[in-house]
């Protein structure tokens, strides 16, 4: 057992922090909310968490699509109405909210929570 705890004790936080969010953690965190991301320093999109693991997401265009998420292998990922290919992401928590780190595709995308933001105005839903 001390074995164990000298050898976590020369591990870096960063490395004891970097668990993903599991479904239920994300679910817990999400729920009710809306959410806007960044990338590159730059607005990305917002996304509205609904209830039963229901979405709908806008980049800063104003053009909603509704969409579902589901954890699948220590994963976040989602589906929307106008692409069924799943985009599946790890998604942290930080000190600022959290980071999603993207999965399926090439080049590390990595988006961050910028702020609790006003309803989704979606001018394509009539919302």
């Amino acid at each position: 057992m001390r074995r164990i705890a000298a050898a976590l004790a020369f591990l870096p936080m960063s490395a004891l922090a970097e668990t993903p969010m599991t479904g239920d953690e994300f679910d817990a965190y999400m729920t009710g909310k809306t959410l806007t991301f960044s990338a590159n320093g730059l607005p990305y999109g917002i996304e509205y968490y609904a209830p039963s693991r229901r979405v709908i997401w806008s980049f800063i265009d104003g053009d909603c699509v509704m969409g579902e998420w589901y954890e699948a292998d220590g994963a976040i990922c989602f589906v929307y109405e106008n692409d069924p290919e799943p985009k599946c992401w790890e998604v942290f928590r930080d000190p600022g909210g959290i980071r999603a780190e993207f999965l399926d595709g090439p080049g590390a995308s990595v988006i961050y929570e910028v702020e609790e933001s006003e309803p989704l105005i979606c001018d394509n839903m009539g919302a």
